[in-house]
């Protein structure tokens, strides 16, 4: 797939000074990081991730050696298993017959638009109505492009199923579920990309509840507290985390080994294993203009650190509309925010350090209203394909012989 550096430079004309600057930044801190032999985590959230294409870039990045490990949402996970975008026809389930009952709030319901050699590899593994597969292709509807294995028949219904026998294999291998589908998945998915290479993709504990079966399954495939053990351990790996469309991050960031913000403090006082985010970089990008007030006045005023001393709401102390995860950020010294689209900052930001670390990127993504981001998006449709039951068993027997203990073979 060959880079539109047209489309690059029109993103990057677009951004006003302040963003280009902090932009330049995130570039320098990466670049630096990766001469000196440093690592690169990146956290991200899910829906924007997954539709303007950063989570192919993320995969792509990996491949390139930018990337070192990723912690997601177990609704990105679900959709890469699936093939992380999809066509589907969108239909109104009501005048189709469908009960009103049995379907979402708007009453639509999705088909998925596959092809033959694609709906008979499915019916290989779970059964299919061909009658009313069919009725369904027929009936009136837009057809766009949307999130994969999500609402539609039947590659949704197919990822549900397929999740109860990732967890079955992954729990017979000692591994979590994030990698034992990894090793069907496509290679530029996140998943895929982890597995090939050794990198840890994992689910954050705060994100463990979207994408059904799976959200579910992923859970049920390592305790809590061996994922929060791990995510820990990645983010101290770390010395550059970038953070991309996520909620809930203060979970993340002061979980219950990390020290600098507070939580860690009595895992240490007996004794236990902790680290610290004090010494690391962490760029956000985040569409929130407060997450930058926020921001500026910790570092004009010590107005973040100041309402934690004296338990002082935040909101009401700085006059803004305060999510939790500003406070943690906020006061971190190496926080840096970007705030603008994903859709825009990530194939800049990857653009700058590949060029700046000569390496030749295979695939990037393009803000998605921009005539590049709709090919980006066509193309990872048509060629980024779902999880291949047949290759995951294959590539795990290969790799991993089944434990006589229970322990995890995570890659960290």
């Amino acid at each position: 797939m060959t880079i539109d550096r047209k489309a690059i430079k029109s993103m990057y004309n677009s951004l006003s000074k302040k963003v280009k600057s902090r932009l330049r930044q995130a570039v320098q801190q990466i670049v630096k990081t990766k001469e000196k032999g440093g690592k690169v985590v990146a956290v991200v959230g899910s829906g924007p991730n997954l539709h303007e294409g950063v989570t192919t870039l993320i995969a792509e990045l990996m491949h390139k050696g930018i990337i070192d490990g990723v912690s997601t949402s177990s609704a990105v996970i679900n959709h890469e298993i699936a093939g992380t975008l999809e066509k589907v026809k969108r239909f109104d389930g009501v005048a189709f017959g469908l009960a009103p009952d049995k379907l979402p709030s708007d009453g639509f319901f999705e088909v998925s638009t596959l092809s033959k050699a694609e709906l008979e590899e499915i019916r290989h593994e779970i059964p299919i109505d061909m009658t009313l597969y069919r009725r369904m292709r027929r009936a009136k509807g837009d057809t766009i492009i949307k999130v994969a294995g999500n609402m539609a028949y039947p590659t949704g219904l197919r990822t549900e199923r397929l999740a109860r026998d990732i967890l079955d294999l992954a729990k017979s291998y000692g591994i979590p579920f994030e990698q034992m589908a990894g090793y069907g998945a496509d290679r530029l998915t996140m998943i895929g990309a982890g597995a090939e290479h050794n990198i840890p993709v994992l689910v954050t504990v705060p994100q463990l509840i979207g994408g059904g079966e799976v959200g579910l399954a992923i859970g049920d495939s390592l305790s809590i507290s061996e994922r929060c053990r791990h995510i820990a351990k990645l983010l101290d790996s770390a010395d550059v985390i970038v953070e991309s469309a996520l909620a809930l991050s203060q979970e993340v960031h002061d979980g219950p080994f990390e020290l600098f913000t507070g939580h860690g403090i009595w895992t240490d006082w007996e004794g236990g294993w902790t680290y610290s985010l004090a010494d690391k970089q962490i760029v956000r990008i985040d569409l929130d203009p407060n997450l930058e007030k926020a921001w500026v006045h910790e570092r004009k005023a010590k107005m973040v650190s100041e309402a934690v001393h004296k338990g002082l709401p935040k909101s009401k102390h700085m006059k803004i509309p305060f999510r939790m995860e500003m406070s943690g950020f906020a006061r971190i010294p190496g926080s840096l925010p970007i705030v603008g689209d994903i859709g825009e900052i990530w194939p800049l930001l990857a653009t700058m350090v590949a060029d700046a670390l000569d390496i030749r990127l295979e695939f990037m993504s393009y803000k998605q209203s921009l005539p590049a981001g709709a090919k980006a998006r066509e193309w990872v449709v048509k060629h980024v394909r779902p999880v291949n039951r047949e290759h995951m068993s294959a590539t795990v027997n290969e790799l991993i012989p089944i434990p006589n203990y229970k322990g995890s073979a995570l890659p960290l």
